[in-house]
């Protein structure tokens, strides 16, 4: 049954700002990757090449260990203490990052960042997902993405505005502050239920011992795949695909950052949105993963023309990855209660967890290939994938969540 407005009006609220604090620390590095590295000593375009991505394959892979353990613990202790205890770690993780003093300090803050970074997501659309009508949740899950991922925009002004250091430390005061605001949440009346009930709750292994929720699963995570790959590859090391395209005047990270999110916050809202007024999140997933693949080719064939257009395609390319507020609603509406933390924390992440594999194709690849050739069929390769693991999914937008695996 939906709580009553003002229970989801607060809850809707304080899991958007504890996303958008999530995204600002999440896309921080990718912004003063070069200008932190260089402060460490690292001054060689290789080294700063190697040495990031070598860090935020150390932030990914917290995610992706985090993402498991705060799934679990979603399950069976409640979607609160997730909220809590994940904002809580990133946020020191975010100020200790201030005062690193080498790459190896660098790597370890950021492993631990990744860790606190898993659980906001996941467990905040939980808990709004599960508070919400079937009718209306779609709309709850887009507005928490859709305001989260402002947080990209404001960690660009942040990152070009103030020393790196500084910016670390202005992302741990800000969750600070939110986690006073979560005093005032209310545990989802669903996990209530269930939660003295003798039932298997957060058993992270009974996803692989059924065939067909296994199946469900990795189908739920790769349809994400394109996501990932837009931010970790194509966003990300804008600097290096605007000399590979031999523009004049090299692109900023922080700038593309800024513009892609701006897109992707667009992007979110209009996914969720129209999945509603269509009543399908499968036919709204399939219209964007289309805008991917445009917006990939135009990346790749047109984005070197100007800064203006490159700003602008990088734009449009944030706004068609922007299903990914129904990539997470889809994967809180595709399993049972007992679950739903445990899947919706951790689909995410395991999609996050991808950056590493393919960063390390796209390394791989570029030497033999060249950096635009491996990076444009990498691109064309996800979205395959994703259009096929689509096929495969069911449709949940009628789904009713108040049930058990």
């Amino acid at each position: 049954m939906e709580a009553n407005k003002k229970t989801i009006f607060i809850t809707v609220l304080v899991a958007a700002l504890g996303y958008f604090v999530d995204v600002y620390d999440l896309l921080l590095f990718s912004i003063v990757r070069v200008s932190s590295l260089k402060s460490l000593g690292i001054v060689s375009e290789e080294a700063i090449l190697s040495n990031g991505i070598f860090l935020i394959n150390m932030q990914m892979l917290g995610m992706l260990i985090g993402g498991v353990a705060w799934g679990i613990l979603g399950d069976k202790k409640g979607r609160l203490s997730v909220l809590f205890g994940s904002i809580f770690m990133y946020s020191a993780a975010n100020i200790l990052n201030a005062y690193v003093q080498n790459v190896e300090q660098y790597a370890v803050m950021r492993f631990i960042a990744g860790v606190g970074l898993a659980g906001e997501l996941g467990a905040g659309i939980t808990l709004v997902s599960e508070i919400m009508s079937k009718e209306k949740r779609g709309y709850g899950t887009s507005i928490v993405a859709g305001i989260g991922i402002l947080g990209a925009v404001v960690a660009s002004f942040v990152g070009k505005t103030y020393d790196w250091r500084t910016s670390y430390i202005i992302g741990g005061v800000l969750g600070a502050f939110l986690l006073v605001l979560r005093i005032s949440l209310y545990e989802s009346g669903m996990f209530n239920q269930i939660k003295k009930e003798n039932v298997e709750k957060g058993n992270f292994f009974m996803l692989f011992r059924n065939k067909e929720i296994f199946i469900k699963l990795l189908n739920c995570i790769l349809i994400g795949l394109p996501i990932w790959y837009v931010i970790g590859i194509l966003v990300t090391f804008s600097p290096e695909f605007g000399k590979a395209f031999g523009m004049e005047e090299i692109p900023s990270a922080g700038e593309a950052v800024k513009y892609a999110y701006i897109g992707l916050s667009l992007g979110d809202i209009s996914s969720g949105f129209f999945s509603q007024k269509i009543k399908s999140r499968k036919k709204s997933f399939l219209l964007f993963m289309i805008l991917t693949l445009i917006s990939i080719i135009l990346y790749f064939t047109v984005a070197g023309t100007s800064l203006p257009i490159f700003y602008t395609i990088c734009s449009l390319l944030g706004f068609s990855i922007g299903y990914w507020a129904i990539f997470v609603t889809n994967a809180a509406e595709s399993f049972g209660t007992n679950l739903r933390a445990t899947v919706t924390t951790s689909v995410p992440n395991f999609i996050r967890g991808s950056v590493p594999i393919l960063t390390i194709l796209f390394n791989s690849l570029k030497v033999p290939l060249g950096i635009t050739t491996s990076g444009l069929l990498i691109g064309i390769g996800t979205v395959l994938i994703a259009l096929f693991s689509l096929s495969k999914l069911e449709e949940t937008y009628h789904k009713d969540l108040n049930y058990l695996e």
